[in-house]
């Protein structure tokens, strides 16, 4: 990934006249002057019980107290959030957010390197800060989003992830935590059933190859730290070196499968190399949950809203996956498919979680699925994720329940400053409601 494919997306939007349209709405938020106290609101702290009437009290860019009426307002600017909602900073576990712009506009788009090995890729280095999708998804609650390299054709390892807070003026300032995993895009099997015999044997075969090139590279990856470990290294190689985290265990592996075939091979595989997996997508997960269970592979699961698998499967069968993978006792998290297309809709990831409640698990889980789960799974739960004391003030003020699409976001907080929630859709609508 580079930044040369951001001056030619934006050479390409100037010569389009489009520039004007897509400019940031401002710049970042400043830190506030005085200690804050949110005061009065529906608390959801999601690390433990809901608060009535509840405290927050923000000093710097930290959460110092939450509570009742024993949260001290001395020295504190009053925020009346009486009737609101009070909640964390959601989080979106899987995007391309600031990797992509407009889909059809190939010079905006920088998520994906060729070559099957591109461990050595970091996404936040092409993160770009002034993306519109930025202030769109956080108009919506959503605070923080995992950006994610993609697979391009030829790629099954395609580089570490980076999680990042939606307000700041670099890409430094948006990191707060990278790299967060290596992703690893396992090559599935599947092949629909209408493609003609020949096509359906290249593809085959093709998938037969990556697997090979998959395996192949984790054994060169292990065989290359025994040699640094000797001291034998004569070149260095930065793709090998970049997986060395990964195979020792100080760093996640992110496999990305939704099938049972495929998770069950990729399972094995984390299994054969010691890996600290976690399964991202996961459609068909929940009839592996057992095997997840007992391997302690957390889910990232790719959302509500996509169809099932298989043509046989009952109608709800995503619907129903998150209250199974709950019952099964398997960690997960809800995020998106976190595609490029899909990543233009981030904002809606509260829905995502919504349709799960409708199908069986409850409000409180579902709430968690977008919010301390998928820190706990990133690695951040000691930073956002919950309202606690010590946590940095990353939080939402919402007229209603925080997964109903009638609600609106009112104000946030990210690290403690307080960030424009206007972006492209608003100043369209302000510029034709009064037409």
């Amino acid at each position: 990934m580079s930044t040369k494919s951001r001056l030619f997306g934006a050479a390409a939007l100037l010569s389009l006249g489009l520039a004007p349209a897509f400019a940031q709405p401002g710049p970042p938020a400043r830190p506030a002057e005085r200690p804050i106290v949110i005061d009065g609101g529906t608390v959801h702290t999601v690390s433990g019980a809901r608060i009535d009437n509840g405290r927050v009290r923000i000093e710097g860019e930290r959460i110092v107290a939450v509570g009742g009426s024993e949260v001290s307002l001395d020295g504190a600017d009053r925020i009346d959030a009486a009737g609101k909602q009070v909640y964390p900073g959601l989080i979106a576990a899987h995007s391309v957010l600031g990797l992509t712009e407009i889909g059809a506009v190939r010079a905006t788009n920088d998520m994906a390197e060729v070559g099957l090995n591109a461990a050595n890729v970091r996404a936040e280095v092409a993160i770009n800060p002034e993306s519109e999708l930025i202030p769109v998804t956080r108009a919506n609650g959503v605070l923080l989003a995992l950006s994610a390299p993609q697979a391009s054709a030829s790629s099954v390892i395609t580089g570490t992830s980076a999680l990042i807070q939606l307000d700041g003026w670099t890409w430094e300032e948006l990191t707060l935590k990278a790299p967060v995993g290596l992703h690893v895009v396992w090559p599935s099997g599947e092949v629909p059933p209408w493609l003609p015999a020949e096509v359906a044997e290249a593809a085959k075969k093709a998938v037969t190859e990556k697997q090979r090139g998959l395996l192949r590279a984790f054994e060169q990856a292990r065989a290359y730290g025994l040699a640094e470990q000797a001291g034998t290294v004569a070149v260095p190689d930065l793709r090998l070196a970049a997986m060395q985290p990964a195979l020792k265990r100080e760093q996640a592996v992110f496999l990305h499968a939704d099938d049972a075939v495929s998770i069950g091979a990729a399972l094995d595989f984390a299994a054969e190399f010691k890996l600290r997996a976690v399964l991202v997508g996961g459609a068909e997960a929940w009839r592996l949950a057992d095997r997840l269970r007992a391997q302690d592979v957390a889910v990232i699961l790719g959302g509500t809203h996509v169809l099932p698998q298989r043509r046989f499967d009952a109608v709800d069968a995503i619907y129903t996956q998150a209250a199974k993978l709950k019952a099964a006792g398997v960690r997960f998290a809800i995020a998106s498919p976190g595609d490029s297309f899909d990543t233009s809709n981030l904002r809606n990831l509260p829905y995502q979680a919504a349709s799960a409640v409708a199908y069986g698990l409850s409000f409180e889980d579902a709430l968690r699925a977008i919010t301390l789960s998928p820190a706990e799974i990133l690695g951040v739960a000691d930073q956002v994720g919950s309202l606690d004391a010590g946590k940095l003030a990353t939080l939402v003020i919402a007229d209603g329940d925080p997964l109903e699409a009638r609600t609106n976001v009112e104000r946030a907080w990210i690290r403690g400053r307080e960030v424009d929630l206007s972006s492209r859709h608003t100043r369209l609508y302000e510029k034709y409601r009064g037409r």
